[in-house]
């Protein structure tokens, strides 16, 4: 068939409309300092191996590209600082060569692949235990993230185990349910008692296997009760529903800190789902001692160390 025939039949399609005051590309194509704009928009992580036996598991792979821990993180840096520079949102994560085998197994990826090191980056800042860059250095940048990922592997196991808690026996209340909103209801009373400032809470529980640590760092100007970070907040508030639920030992040490003033701090024991206040020697014991080791420590310098205060929540009906 002619194609000039063809395309003078009066019956072809009409030609799409187009917006007034447009010519030249069909709608449907994008002028690429779009498509530059759009992916400024789009965050992207990568995975770092932090530890230096760490790194020295991935070097067994041929396609592994590095063979030097240092040039490594230096070429991590230099990558990182030519993201930001060009706009592009980044965050790190911690790159695990274990788990790394163990998602290559279950996925049926050959793991000296970078297809398959893509792959469980992206599955690993799913996961949530990343931190944005924002031109720090590395060197400060990497001890906040070996932090997350500790302390988010704390909250899943915190939350296991107050999960297979399940009912109890006698009342059929959910008891790791019960535990946290108590401990929901002691952190905000604790906060609220606190007043302004900016408050270092540390909360610390003796479980049957380990000790379990969450950390919540947050402002109050006064006036209405602090909005607490979601990550934080659970966390603190899930660790220390464990104690409750289990009636484990632990407490919480508080350090407010205020302009022109010394820092103080306050202290109180978990007993059964209730915060009991410290005396000022029992807080100056606990903060004075390393968690680690048991030994003492040295006081710091321009801190006050206080007795804990009531902080006005009513005491739990006994629980089963």
């Amino acid at each position: 068939m002619n194609r000039t025939a063809r395309t003078d039949r009066d019956d072809r399609p009409a030609d799409p409309p187009r917006r007034p005051g447009r010519t030249g590309a069909p709608p449907n194509r994008r002028p690429r300092s779009a498509r530059r704009a759009l992916r400024r928009e789009v965050p992207g992580t990568v995975g770092v191996l932090v530890d230096p036996q760490d790194f020295a598991a991935m070097c067994t792979y041929r396609t592994f590209p590095f063979d030097d821990h240092t040039a490594y993180l230096r070429e991590i840096e230099g990558l990182l600082r030519e993201f930001d520079a060009r706009g592009l949102r980044t965050s790190l994560a911690l790159f695990d060569p274990a788990e790394f085998g163990e998602f290559c197994a279950e996925r049926k990826l050959d793991p000296d692949s970078a297809e398959a090191r893509t792959h469980f980056t992206a599955e690993i800042a799913a996961a949530g235990a990343t931190v944005p860059y924002t031109g720090q250095p590395l060197e400060r940048l990497l001890p906040l993230l070996v932090s997350r990922v500790v302390r988010r592997a704390t909250w899943e196991y915190a939350t296991v185990l107050l999960a297979d808690l399940g009912a109890c026996a006698e009342c059929g209340q959910d008891i790791g349910g019960s535990a946290f909103d108590r401990a929901s209801h002691l952190l905000l009373r604790l906060l609220e008692a606190a007043g302004p400032g900016t408050h270092h809470i540390v909360c610390s529980i003796r479980s049957t296997d380990d000790r379990l640590l969450a950390v919540l760092h947050t402002r109050q100007d006064g006036g209405p009760p602090p909005v607490l970070s979601p990550a934080e907040g659970t966390e603190l508030a899930t660790v220390l529903a464990v104690g409750i639920a289990l009636e484990a030992p632990g407490g919480i040490v508080l350090r407010t800190s205020s302009p022109d003033t010394p820092d103080r701090v306050h202290g109180w024991r978990l007993d059964r789902g209730s915060l009991l206040p410290l005396t000022a020697g029992e807080v100056f014991a606990a903060y004075c001692t390393d968690a680690g080791t048991g030994e003492p420590v040295g006081p710091e310098p321009g801190v006050d160390y206080r007795a804990g205060f009531d902080i006005g929540a009513e005491v739990p009906r006994p629980h089963h």
